[in-house]
């Protein structure tokens, strides 16, 4: 099984166990051993579930405004962690393939790895919920059948993305392509960069 496929199957996993309580404020057993790179794949997808209904709640239209804005500030915590756990996992790839000899020819890809094994956990999640909207029964045929016509999308877009994620992979293993990360850089949560935190005037 490849890096792709196994990642697939460990999100699934992972979606799966966040909703046995269903709850943003669930305490997380990483059931993955610490330090291994499956530890680390689990973690992000954990965040992403978490952060996927922190999204949904902050959508009430009836929510108190103090309580929004608590969530907005858990929103950007969510959103902090993700991306380092995205750049850890980069990290992880940039030291597998460390010693492969760069061919003269190799090109860069448009993503690094990580950032296209963060679009399959979104993915994850995406066909949990799409999947769950065609096992209503308080929905009509008509919404049922839409939904339906989007989680055959889904999956599609799944097939691919792991079909390319392990390509690129196969790619930097064999030196036709190379890794070059560039971190985030967000500046809005930086007190050193947000001139609103800074105090400019």
């Amino acid at each position: 099984m490849t890096f792709a496929q196994k990642s697939n199957e460990l999100f699934d996993q992972i979606v799966k166990l966040y909703h046995v309580t269903d709850n943003v404020d669930a305490e997380f057993n990483n059931p993955f051993e610490e330090g291994s790179i499956e530890n680390r794949l689990a973690h992000k997808n954990w965040i992403d579930a978490v952060q996927w209904h922190l999204e949904d709640i902050i959508r009430d239209e009836n929510i108190d405004p103090v309580e929004a804005l608590a969530l907005k500030r858990r929103i950007d915590r969510s959103n902090q962690d993700r991306t380092d756990l995205v750049e850890e996992i980069d990290t992880y790839f940039r030291e597998q393939y460390a010693g492969v000899e760069v061919l003269p020819e190799a090109t860069i890809n448009t993503e690094s790895p990580a950032w296209a094994i963060d679009r399959l956990s979104i993915l994850a999640l995406k066909i949990w919920h799409m999947r769950e909207q065609t096992e209503r029964t308080d929905a009509d045929a008509s919404h049922i059948a839409k939904c339906q016509a989007k989680l055959d999308v889904l999956l599609e877009q799944r097939v691919d993305l792991t079909m390319a994620i392990d390509q690129l992979l196969d790619d930097i293993a064999a030196g036709r392509k190379f890794m070059k990360v560039y971190r985030q850089m967000k500046m809005y949560n930086d007190p050193e960069t947000n001139p609103v935190l800074y105090g400019k005037k």
